[in-house]
């Protein structure tokens, strides 16, 4: 079993009916009241969806309105759901002060947005996995997938079209730093 937790607001029957199959399924089951939805702290939670009969305005809520309803179908919602939220989660990426998003290939800051070819979030992405900076030639191979050793600048000039990119928009010319042996990402925020 993973992280993935479903509450059922609200409603016994369908709290039970999940309970009775729990070893079965891909997510722990949780029964929820009216009087605990208030105090409880979903941040505790991590991977979480609510199930109601009602209509909450909460978010990660999953709402169940058309009955009857088939069992097997309101199991691949739920399932389905789990799956979105987890997507949606993994394509955000904190990079400093920024978030950047690999699905629509934009970063962020507050509400200013700027859009990023798929090299340039993947060089921004292999310069944050590296605690040391990235020589040029291993970004040449990692990232265009270069193995010749010719001289070549594509690296220098990505970064530096990337840089003034983040320039322009953010006014930030330091998220890449040189460094004598390579580059990476600056870890002020």
């Amino acid at each position: 079993m993973n992280n993935q937790v479903l509450f059922i607001y609200e409603s016994k029957s369908l709290f039970d009916i999940f309970s009775e199959i729990e070893d079965n399924l891909n997510f722990k089951v949780m029964n929820l009241t009216k009087k605990e939805i208030s105090q409880i702290d979903f941040k505790n939670y991590g991977d979480y969806l609510i199930l109601s009969l009602k209509d909450l305005k909460l978010s990660n809520m999953i709402r169940v309105e058309n009955f009857p309803i088939k069992f097997s179908k309101l199991l691949e919602r739920i399932n389905i759901e789990f799956l979105k939220k987890n997507f949606n989660e993994q394509s955000n990426i904190t990079v400093s002060k920024y978030t950047i998003n690999t699905n629509s290939r934009e970063m962020t800051l507050l509400n200013q947005k700027l859009k990023l070819t798929e090299k340039e979030i993947n060089m921004i992405i292999y310069l944050l996995q590296s605690k040391k900076p990235i020589k040029v030639n291993e970004l040449q191979e990692k990232v265009w997938g270069y193995k010749s050793k010719l001289e070549t600048h594509t690296v220098e000039t990505h970064i530096h079209r990337l840089r003034k990119k983040i320039k322009e928009k953010f006014f930030d010319e330091n998220l890449i730093v040189s460094k004598k042996n390579g580059y990476q990402i600056s870890e002020k925020k």
